[in-house]
């Protein structure tokens, strides 16, 4: 479990930003909080930079981080920034999956190339089944694309205990299968 500190905001430590010289690790403070306003411009940058999402898809997120900034109920869709000493590293998007009990989707996370392999997703990963939790969440459903260049994100979720509940054939074109992963957080 990762400690919360004020504001209902994650800090998680991690190791690794010393001075080279005495070889001393430093602790880095990563915050995890609630996206807002004065994130979006990073946040954009972010996602239309992410090799894996297609210009289409940054508009997706510039569209629903739109609608989580401006109105009330923030449409549904709930986004997470984790910075560092205030910048950005990375962001998470989820929400209720209608129709369903207790059921949510995971629609987004990305970590800016810099900060990958460092914790960071997993962070983001941990906030969001715990905010998911705490709305009465009992399970996380989350989708990536089949193709190879995806098979580290494949095995980022296989690896937070994730299980691939299904296969959809061609979904997103020819040769670039849907896949489907669950977890259960009751």
């Amino acid at each position: 479990m990762l400690p919360f500190g004020p504001g209902r905001r994650t800090h998680l430590h991690l190791h690794g930003a010393g001075d080279p010289q005495d070889g001393a690790c430093l602790p880095a403070v990563i915050q995890i909080r609630p996206t807002q306003p004065e994130d979006a411009g990073a946040l954009l940058h972010l996602a239309g930079a992410e090799p894996l999402f297609s210009r289409e898809e940054a508009e997706t997120v510039d569209e629903l981080l739109e609608t989580y900034l401006e109105q009330e109920d923030h449409g549904g869709y709930f986004f997470l920034s984790a910075l560092e000493n205030g910048k950005l590293l990375g962001f998470a998007c989820y929400g209720p999956t209608p129709l369903t009990q207790g059921t949510f989707d995971l629609y987004w996370i990305a970590v800016g190339t810099p900060a990958k392999g460092k914790g960071v997703g997993r962070a983001l990963m941990a906030y969001v089944e715990d905010e998911v939790r705490k709305r009465g969440g009992r399970m996380l459903v989350l989708d990536t694309a089949g193709r190879r260049e995806y098979a580290p994100t494949r095995a980022f979720y296989t690896s937070l205990g994730y299980t691939h509940a299904a296969t959809v054939a061609d979904f997103y074109a020819p040769g670039d299968d849907l896949i489907i992963f669950t977890r259960l957080l009751s």
